[in-house]
C-alpha cells in the first residue's frame, strides 16, 4: 500500500489542550505553598517562643495550633495541585497509533 501525498500525520496525533490552564494552576499552587510557610513560621514561632509581635497568638495557644494545622493542609493542597499541573504538563503527546502501523513498508 502506497501513501498518497495528500497524507497529513498531524492529523494523527491528539490535540494537545492549551497550556494556559496548567501554568495557572501551578502559579495557584505556588501561592498556596507560599501562604503555607508563612503559616506553618507564624504558628510554629508562636507555639515555641512565644515573640512579643505576636501577642494574640501567645495569647491563645489553640489559635497558634489551627493556624499551624490550616498551614499544613494548605501545603498538602499545593503539593497535589502541584504535581497534577506538572504532570499534566509533560504528558506525552504521542501518536494515537499503534506502534507497529507505523513501521515502514516499501
Amino acid at each position: 500500500m502506497k501513501l498518497s501525498d495528500d497524507f497529513d500525520p498531524r492529523c494523527l496525533r491528539s490535540r494537545k489542550p492549551g497550556t494556559w490552564r496548567s501554568r495557572l494552576g501551578t502559579a495557584v499552587a505556588i501561592l498556596f505553598i507560599l501562604l503555607s510557610i508563612i503559616l506553618l513560621a507564624t504558628g510554629s514561632t508562636s507555639l515555641v517562643s512565644q515573640p512579643a509581635e505576636l501577642t494574640e497568638l501567645n495569647d491563645n495557644p489553640a489559635a497558634a495550633r489551627i493556624m499551624v494545622f490550616t498551614g499544613v493542609m494548605s501545603l498538602l493542597i499545593g503539593v497535589f495541585i502541584w504535581r497534577l499541573c506538572r504532570r499534566r504538563l509533560r504528558r506525552d503527546n504521542s501518536l494515537s497509533l499503534s506502534p507497529h502501523l507505523m513501521k515502514r513498508r516499501d
